[in-house]
């Protein structure tokens, strides 16, 4: 059980502090052991993701789990050949690695662990699953009820014009629910396709405000409400792209005007604020207001407070999630404030134009 120091130049240039020297200069966490499985050099990302592995201590002291013995074991046994697996740490948080071992060493008696960390690329598989479960879900919901329209149709309402008109209105509206959520769908997957945006164009928020107020003008109309605006006489710029700060704007007005419907007024709010201090645009409506723990999970997708209400109000769960891509490419945030019974308020925050920070 001699050290390799011990053992003298024997393997060459990639000996003692040859190895150091590589293993130091490996970005993913590696510990290099010897032949009785006890730790020879631990490389600096290995110290952060493993805390303190001194040199001279047992592996299986360290990581108890069956599957690393069995790997270790394993390499020290057959070192021709390389073996990895997959290995979760629990603690202080779970986290996901793949491991190599290997034979690194010329006379067999040195070996590598190498640990590549899978946590985020596990953690973006099972949101995509989810999503993929989610949105299969949502679109079988309307496509079920078409398909059990057209059976009516074709059998019980055949010749009753007044129950076909009926059906024929509802199976519009589904597939206009279906429309919009592979819409929205889309949307989503394209921004989180380009998490970053390129840097745009100055544009005035007020303008692209009055836009989306005019464009929601007959919505507002349908519903009783009516929309307020207060804005600075100068212009607010910000730096993006307008047709996404639209869909931001429109996403949050529509919102404000369906769900704070009974309180029948949306103030929409663009205060004057210093250029370095960017731009801040609110959305207040006086309606029903959302309880405090569904705050946090509102902007995840398919996340409903109500879903039968938020469905009967044509709406898909994407549109939050979509506002909050967009304003984290703008490399802006939203801010949602709350309380039942008092109505919400969504805060857009844009950071100042490139240049007037």
């Amino acid at each position: 059980g001699r050290s390799r120091e011990a053992d003298g130049g024997r393997n060459g240039p990639l000996d003692g502090v040859g190895f150091r020297e590589l293993a130091a200069a490996v970005p993913d966490p590696m510990i290099l052991f010897d032949a009785h499985g006890v730790i020879a050099h631990v490389n600096p990302a290995a110290a952060v993701a493993f805390g303190q592995l001194a040199p001279g201590v047992a592996l299986h002291l360290r990581f108890r789990a069956p599957e690393m013995h069995a790997l270790i074991e394993g390499v020290i046994a057959d070192a021709a050949s390389a073996r990895s697996i997959d290995y979760v740490e629990r603690v202080p948080l779970e986290r996901v690695f793949r491991v190599t071992a290997t034979a690194v060493g010329r006379e067999n008696d040195l070996y590598a662990l190498v640990f590549k960390d899978q946590s985020e690329a596990r953690r973006i598989d099972r949101m995509r699953a989810d999503f993929i479960a989610n949105a299969s879900h949502e679109l079988r919901t309307p496509l079920a009820s078409i398909a059990g329209f057209v059976e009516t149709l074709r059998g019980p309402a055949k010749n009753d014009p007044a129950a076909r008109e009926h059906f024929l209105k509802i199976m519009q509206d589904q597939t206009g629910r279906m429309a919009r959520l592979i819409d929205d769908l889309l949307s989503l997957s394209r921004l989180e396709m380009k998490p970053y945006a390129r840097t745009g164009t100055p544009l005035d928020v007020r303008a692209i405000v009055d836009a989306v107020v005019d464009s929601l003008g007959p919505l507002a109309a349908e519903s009783g409400v009516t929309v307020e605006r207060r804005m600075p006489p100068d212009p607010a710029w910000v730096s993006g792209d307008r047709d996404e700060l639209f869909q931001v704007f429109e996403n949050l007005l529509e919102n404000a005007i369906k769900y704070g419907q009974s309180g029948g007024r949306v103030e929409v709010v663009v205060p004057a604020t210093d250029v370095a201090e960017g731009v801040q645009v609110s959305f207040r409506d006086y309606g029903p207001g959302i309880a405090e723990e569904h705050i946090p999970r509102i902007t995840e997708r398919f996340y409903r407070v109500d879903v039968e209400s938020s469905r009967s109000r044509k709406g898909t769960g994407l549109g939050l999630a979509i506002v909050k891509h967009i304003l984290t490419r703008h490399g802006g945030r939203l801010d949602i404030r709350s309380r039942v019974g008092s109505g919400s308020t969504f805060v857009a925050h844009f950071p100042p134009p490139a240049g007037e920070s």
